[in-house]
């Protein structure tokens, strides 16, 4: 059954089509005021994207990292937004989720727990990975800009704000556990099944700039728009990992804070007077620090330290989908 998100994108882009003025439709005299709303619906592809963490050994001899994980989220997502322009500024809201579950990359799962030979890694794993129900959402607001600076009508400029909201699921299953040390001569172990159940939600507050050059006339094209974004964001994070294989109850908890930089180049491409066609390429990546906490109440272990956490997500997607405005 295809998932519900996908049926939204096909049947509201259907909608769209069938009610989208034909090419070439003539506006009166003096042509009417730009409307005020536009709707976006895009497929996308994340790839080579991942979100990871790491840990070190609060104890001696402290080596960093003694662990490291690795979750990747290469597959298809849709996004569907909605914007509103005013004289001065506009606002806008966006939502994604996953079209598809499995992830195209392995899941990398990495141990240094080798108290004489700190520097060496001494279990390795790759699994399949299973990106299960996500969703990330976006609200921003900008300020028009450019004729106060001077410029072209054609060169549109703004500063703008706004939240960005994720929470990324994951489930690392059916791998296989190596031995890398030098001179270790264990035959890897199959890991069966669900393994790690991983979940995890940022909050960036972010700030940044945006601008674009359009041409109205281009030969053979009509109406094309080149936009370009940069911001930065202030970033705080929450994890929970659970090692479904390990004997108990066994969690493992980061909180963390830290920034994220994002990039974004669109091209837009008029196909009726109302309805374009979008390319976008969509960069975001994300660094914090913060603490780790190990729980297991069956074994009545409750631990925290904060030495060596870093957790990190690289997000890049190409995205092709249509903007209609009404």
């Amino acid at each position: 059954m295809p998932h519900p998100f996908a049926r939204l994108v096909l049947s509201s882009l259907f909608l769209i089509l069938a009610s989208a003025p034909a090419s070439g439709a003539g506006s009166p005299a003096g042509g009417p005021a730009k409307p005020p709303w536009s709707v976006d619906l895009k497929v996308r592809y994340a790839l080579g994207s991942h979100t990871s963490y790491e840990f070190g050994n609060p104890l001696p001899p402290y080596q960093t990292p003694l662990s490291r994980l690795e979750f990747p989220f290469d597959t298809w997502w849709g996004s569907l937004g909605v914007r509103r322009d005013f004289s001065r500024f506009s606002v806008g809201i966006e939502g994604r989720t996953n079209l598809s579950r499995r992830a195209e990359s392995p899941f990398l799962d990495s141990d240094w727990d080798d108290e004489e030979r700190a520097e060496v890694k001494t279990i390795y794993s790759e699994s399949l990975c299973r990106v299960e129900p996500s969703y990330q959402f976006q609200t921003d607001v900008d300020l028009k800009i450019a004729d106060w600076l001077g410029l072209p009508p054609a060169f549109d400029l703004r500063p703008l704000a706004g939240f960005r909201w994720q929470r990324l699921s994951f489930t690392a299953h059916d791998g296989t556990q190596y031995y890398p040390a030098p001179g270790e001569n264990r035959s890897p172990d199959p890991l069966p099944g669900d393994a790690i159940a991983f979940e995890q939600t940022y909050r960036l507050f972010f700030f940044g700039l945006k601008a674009a050059r359009e041409w109205k006339d281009l030969p053979g094209v009509g109406r094309l728009k080149l936009r370009l974004q940069l911001d930065w964001a202030y970033v705080t994070g929450d994890n929970e990992d659970h090692h479904l294989l390990r004997a108990g109850r066994r969690f493992t908890y980061e909180k963390t804070t830290g920034d994220g930089w994002h990039v974004l180049a669109g091209l837009d491409m008029a196909l009726t007077e109302r309805l374009d066609a979008t390319l976008e390429w969509d960069y975001l990546r994300i660094k914090t620090s913060g603490t780790h906490r190990w729980v297991n109440p069956e074994f009545e272990i409750n631990f925290s330290s904060d030495h060596g956490v870093v957790v990190w997500s690289q997000q890049q997607s190409f995205a092709i989908g249509l903007r209609y405005a009404f």
